[in-house]
């Protein structure tokens, strides 16, 4: 196994301190490559490097356009690529390869829109009172840390970088230290696209001592954060010292309700997958169906004939749909909510266990779990489970479907199946999340914003919103007296 560095101010070097770490593959529990560990010396080169090339560098000084072009390249190579870095994200978030594809396409796609949109941001000019002229400017923060989660690796990173990026910032990306390899591997296709020195830095390492650094350090202007509510609760502590700006994309509990007259047989198929892919793993995820009881028993007997001929097998081979959870600590969580469901009094369906895989080795497979007779009280249709178990919950009435599509700590995604326009558009307006679909589970679009309500996050990633996140806004009066 050849050992990965760290990139630091543009360049690869290696961590400070000398320290590596493995990373593992989760289809089989092995290492398949070794990574330059950082610490808390390496924040402080990162973050200096990343200070001077904002105050004194090329990148914010380049015309938008120049930047949009760099990022334009970068798309280029991205795709031209797309396979190698699938195939390794897929090794080690341990997605279906087809799903990896997928992703890197997405990347590709967020990094060509960011390289048009460069120069579409923009000011205003506002009439005022006093003789004279007034207009706004939008100007980058500075320095950002980009922090990123394990489950969609690289996808999330790109959310993060383009917007920083092209509004003119410098970046520090920590991700996962489960999963950093393919924003290495991104990092070296920024620079290769022609990112000047000191623009981005990549320093994988534990959150304790990496991400703590990052966030309390006073050179850094913004922080962006996806991951857990819990660890998001903890970075809005740390930043408030210094007055850090925070954007936070977090947990979700994520209800997906059908009504009587949703056609079952469109539905069953995106919600299945709404769960299940990414084997779960997924803050928009559809873990809560809300079912009306009139067509309750018929949704979980087809639901549950799907899932049980879900292809589960090795990321690798095209065959696959469901892959392994990320960890061996993740898979029992998930197998512990299944038993503590079943204490609730729910019925467990199907699933719920180790799946066997041939030649697997130690790989984290679980066989998808549907839980029924849940009401939404259940820790298990309260809490993020954040693996590959769907609690079906009845309702009667489309209000009580609302009230309970709300009652959550959570407000992140949801959808609605109905073929009436009228309840889609009731539902939608009442239902308090962020991102909505009606006939579809498809929560993520390039070009809309993606963000949450409550205990979900602060903030809207994606689309021209995601500006509003890299900017800020400077008012300047011109007087002609």
């Amino acid at each position: 196994m050849t050992i990965e560095s760290l990139v630091l101010g543009g360049e690869r070097a290696p961590a400070a301190e000398g320290k590596t770490f493995a990373v593992l593959e989760p289809g089989s529990g092995k290492p398949f490559a070794e990574v330059a560990e950082a610490g808390t010396q390496d924040v402080e080169r990162a973050v200096q490097s990343a200070h001077r090339a904002f105050e004194e560098g090329r990148w914010p000084r380049l015309s938008a356009t120049e930047r949009g072009r760099i990022l334009l390249r970068a798309s280029t190579l991205v795709r031209e690529r797309l396979e190698d870095i699938a195939v390794i994200e897929a090794r080690n978030a341990g997605k279906p390869i087809r799903d990896a594809r997928g992703e890197i396409g997405l990347v590709a796609a967020v990094l060509e829109y960011w390289g048009g949109a460069a120069n579409k941001i923009f000011g205003e000019t506002i009439p005022v009172q006093d003789a004279g002229l007034e207009v706004t400017l939008r100007e980058p923060v500075g320095v950002c840390a980009l922090i990123t989660p394990w489950n969609f690796p690289l996808v999330i990173a790109s959310w993060k970088i383009g917007p920083a990026l092209a509004c003119g910032n410098t970046v520090v990306v920590k991700p996962a230290q489960l999963t950093p390899l393919s924003v290495l591997m991104l990092a070296d296709i920024l620079m290769e696209a022609g990112l000047p020195p000191g623009v981005i830095s990549v320093l994988p390492g534990p959150g304790s001592a990496v991400g703590n650094a990052l966030v309390t350090h006073p050179l850094v202007s913004k922080v962006s954060f996806t991951g857990s509510t819990e660890v998001g609760s903890q970075i809005m502590r740390l930043c408030a010292d210094n007055i850090t700006r925070i954007s936070l994309e977090l947990g979700g509990k994520a209800a997906n309700v059908v009504f009587e007259d949703a056609d079952l047989e469109r539905c069953v198929e995106s919600s299945v997958f709404s769960v299940f892919g990414n084997c779960g793993q997924d803050c928009c995820a559809r873990s809560r169906v809300l079912a009306q009881r009139s067509i309750y028993d018929e949704f979980v007997e087809r639901f549950s004939r799907r899932t049980v001929a879900l292809q589960i097998g090795q990321p690798l081979d095209e065959k696959t749909e469901v892959g392994p959870l990320i960890s061996a600590g993740q898979r029992q969580r998930s197998l512990d909510y299944v038993v503590l469901g079943r204490e609730e009094g729910a019925v467990v369906v199907s699933g719920g266990a180790v799946h066997p895989i041939p030649n697997a080795g130690e790989g984290y497979f679980m066989q998808p779990a549907i839980l029924t007779d849940v009401n939404n009280n259940m820790r298990v249709a309260q809490e993020e489970i954040f693996g590959p178990v769907v609690c079906i919950i009845p309702f009667d009435s489309e209000e009580e479907a609302v009230q309970q599509a709300n009652d959550t700590p959570y407000g992140l995604s949801g959808s609605v199946w109905t073929r009436d326009l009228g309840r889609a558009i009731r539902v939608a307006k009442g239902m308090h999340a962020g991102v909505l679909s009606v006939n579809s589970s498809h929560s993520v679009h390039t070009e809309a914003p993606f963000g949450g309500y409550k205990k979900s996050g602060i903030g809207r990633e994606m689309g021209m919103h995601a500006v509003q996140l890299y900017t800020e806004v400077k008012s300047v009066f011109f007087s002609q007296e």
